[in-house]
């Protein structure tokens, strides 16, 4: 492995127009790709193989305008003020007709939903009004129809105080199907209402228009990494090619993505998890070999060219194994089945894949581009003078602290990560809503109005499928006149409607209004409930009900995604379990490894949990509402992390290795390699976290909350796992550190990650007799 990318390095450091042209040449390719086809993305995530998913299928093949998107609009007055004003009352009337001529919004008064008088989310039309009787405590509702000129205005309610409107409708297709113009024309119709009326209009969160969530954190971020390349190489030049290769990285990686958005389809926040992923490799994995290149330089007074090939043939087989690490936890994520999250993983793992071939073949070509100038004279200078001094730096005295005191480091690092870990605990996963947007958003001003003034159930209804048992029956009117009636004198549902029946008369849909919110565990239950087959209200009726909308999509997401992370968990830790023990030919190395991130994965969640759902110190991130955590962090995040901090485990303990097969001892590899790759390490880890960090004031939560758990889980397991643990379970295992059995031994390919076999050739070459002559630096 590394005489092959010894050879690639000084090959592409040799002739670096050939290297260059052919990733401008894949760079103009993807930007024409996205120049043609243009960029399609969704807010919508669909989890295949789960019930919810399976019945809204149903629906949008035997009723497709019941299958469409919902959307709501609430309006409002100032307190004391009403809005059934004539003037009030006509412009609401006249927004509500605008709306639905709208091209992708369902018409109710054109639809035909198979008679059932009855518009989305089970707001009543004119021909079907609400029964002052309605409602579980068989009290008068605290809303009506909405009524202009004597007839209910299709789809609209008004609180019985005329303060607050709810209009509620369906989109003629999916919400996966909407594009920006689909949405921002409604909103646009609906905020003409308040021009010279004082009313207030609030789109509900299904409203927001899709916006790319990148913004001036990551560029704050991106100029802290910046920053700390230039402290950590001390060189402009040298700290301007990681971020060149990176963004190189990302420009193919990402516009791939965009530029088959349009064939593939995608969630919004797919491409910017690459950019994540993307950019903080692309710079850690360059840095890692440019750090390489100017200390063969400056330590050993190589030549720019022999030293890039030697760079890229150790540290840059540390780079394809820690990349290959990586790789292995996103890819594993596409076993789990669900199509959204395989996409996510694809794409953030194609950015991987980026970044460690650029840094094998692009960085080699532009450092043939600097030549000599990637060390200055001044550099040179100040390292011959430090040579002369021997002094000890802060590396070398922490990890010599950290191997006396070894036990109660590790004694003190595994009480720290626990009780971080407790959080955790109580994770409550789930779909961002209304319900958690910040305050000062419409999103959420729009939930709490209709909160107050109808109930938290009306911010997300559910959809009620029914379906007689004997495939030779149908269902009759009397027979959906009971289900309605049965289903409203439930004490957990305010309001239940019928949307539609389809031709063939063997399938019903209704709307079901619970009395509980969407996060609720009151609404879970419901949804479970009627879900069983022996529920009374299916089994007296001979009839299969199903159940799908927001709310059961939100449960069986995060119960599948939660029964499936054992799985993968297995999956990711045996693969790369026998990866390490290729990489660094021991057993004790990878379970220590693994045994470390679990830790660290534990206190990450546990400080997200901390953050993001119980609200601690949650004004520093932007947070001013507690909630669940988005369903798919943490298997995404124990993805990423799992690569990542298998990442300095491979750099940090390759050179402890590397020493040590070069003739130390045990516990002197470990301070020599420790002295060798912790500041490099500590480097790449700042330059993480504040790209990580730049991603948490992103305006989508889901990006925010991976952004904090990223950021956060690196500086876990970089400075408390990688940096503390690591030293010291290396000292007490000792020699035994690096025990594999024979036969196994004998089994296991050679690598050659830590370059022997190329020391040893060029040792031949040069006709060496003493191989300390052509020492590489560990």
């Amino acid at each position: 492995m590394s005489t092959f990318l010894y050879r690639l390095g000084r090959t592409a450091f040799g002739r670096p127009w050939l290297f260059i042209g052919g990733w401008v040449a894949v760079l103009a390719a993807v930007v024409g790709g996205v120049a043609i086809n243009g960029v399609s993305v969704s807010s919508e995530m669909k989890i295949e193989g789960t019930e919810a998913q399976t019945v809204l299928d149903r629906v949008a093949d035997e009723l497709p305008e019941a299958s469409g998107g919902q959307a709501s609009v609430v309006f409002t007055v100032p307190v004391g003020e009403r809005l059934d004003t004539p003037e009030r009352l006509a412009v609401i009337s006249g927004t509500v007709s605008n709306v639905y001529d709208l091209e992708k919004v369902v018409n109710p008064l054109d639809a035909a939903l198979g008679g059932a008088g009855q518009g989305p989310a089970g707001t009543p039309h004119e021909d079907a009004p609400v029964d002052p009787q309605a409602g579980s405590d068989q009290q008068a509702p605290p809303y009506q129809p909405l009524v202009v000129d004597g007839a209910p205005v299709p789809g609209v309610l008004v609180s019985s105080d005329g303060q607050v409107a709810l209009f509620q409708f369906q989109f003629t297709v999916a919400s996966t199907s909407l594009t920006d113009d689909d949405v921002s024309s409604v909103v646009e119709v609906v905020e003409r209402a308040e021009q010279g009326t004082g009313m207030t209009v609030l789109p509900s969160d299904s409203l927001k228009a899709l916006e790319i969530p990148v913004g001036i954190g990551e560029v704050i971020g991106l100029a802290v990494a910046a920053l700390v390349l230039v402290l950590t190489l001390g060189s402009l030049i040298a700290a301007g090619l990681p971020l060149v290769t990176a963004l190189v990285g990302i420009g193919i990686g990402v516009g791939g993505a965009y530029a088959l958005s349009n064939v593939v389809e995608m969630n919004s926040a797919t491409p910017v998890l690459g950019l994540m992923v993307g950019l903080a490799v692309g710079i850690d994995y360059a840095l890692f070999v440019v750090n390489r290149q100017r200390r063969l330089i400056l330590d050993q007074g190589l030549a720019a060219q022999e030293a890039a090939g030697r760079a890229v043939g150790t540290a840059g087989s540390a780079v394809f194994f820690a990349g290959l690490t990586v790789l292995i936890a996103l890819t594993a994520l596409t076993v789990i089945g669900i199509a959204v999250l395989s996409t996510m993983a694809l794409v953030a793992a194609s950015t991987v894949a980026l970044a460690v071939l650029i840094a094998l073949s692009l960085l080699p070509a532009l450092l043939g581009l600097v030549g000599e100038r990637i060390c200055s004279d001044r550099a040179r200078a100040r390292r011959h003078a430090q040579a002369k001094t021997e002094s000890h730096g802060v590396a070398d005295q922490w990890v010599k602290g950290v191997i006396r005191y070894r036990w109660p480091v590790i004694a003190g690092v595994a009480v720290i990560l626990v009780v971080m870990a407790v959080p955790a605990a109580s994770m409550n996963l789930g779909i961002p809503s209304g319900a958690t947007a910040n305050q000062d958003t419409a999103a959420r001003q729009s939930y709490e109005a209709v909160s107050r003034s109808f109930g938290e159930g009306f911010n997300n209804p559910l959809l009620v499928t029914a379906e007689p048992t004997d495939t030779a029956s149908n269902l009759t009117p009397e027979l959906t006149a009971k289900l309605m009636d049965e289903f409203q004198a439930r004490d957990d549902i305010v309001l239940a409607a019928p949307v539609g029946i389809n031709e063939a008369g063997d399938l019903a849909v209704f709307s079901i209004i619970p009395t509980s919110g969407p996060d609720d565990e009151a609404t879970s239950d419901l949804v479970k409930s009627l879900r069983e087959p022996d529920h009374p209200i299916a089994r007296d009726n001979q009839v299969q009900l199903g159940v799908t909308g927001f709310t059961a999509i939100r449960i069986d997401m995060s119960d599948k995604i939660a029964s499936v992370l054992p799985f993968y968990l297995g999956i990711i830790i045996v693969l790369s379990v026998l990866i390490l023990m290729l990489v660094f030919r021991s057993v004790v190395v990878p379970i220590k490894a693994t045994a470390g991130f679990l830790l660290s994965i534990l206190a990450t969640f546990g400080a997200t949990t901390a953050v993001f759902q119980w609200g601690w110190l949650s004004g520093l991130f932007g947070v001013d509402t507690g909630g669940p955590l988005m369903s798919f962090m943490p298997i995404i995040v124990t993805g990423i992390l799992y690569g990542l901090a298998m990442d300095y485990e491979v750099f940090l303990v390759s050179s402890m290795r590397e020493a040590h097969i070069h003739g130390e001892a045990a516990r002197p590899s470990v301070v020599h390699g420790f002295d060798q790759a912790s500041r490099v390490v500590v480097a790449a880890a700042i330059i993480m976290v504040a790209v990580f960090s730049g991603f948490i004031f992103s305006h989508d939560i889901m990006i925010k909350q991976i952004g904090f758990a990223l950021a956060a889980g690196i500086l876990i397991d970089a400075f408390i796992v990688r940096l503390t643990l690591v030293p010291a379970l290396m000292a007490v295992f000792d020699e035994r550190a690096w025990w594999l059995p024979r036969w196994l031994d004998r089994l296991l390919p050679d690598l050659d990650i830590e370059g022997d076999k190329l020391l040893t050739r060029l040792i031949q070459q040069a006709g060496a007799t003493d191989r300390q002559d052509i020492k590489i630096p560990g």
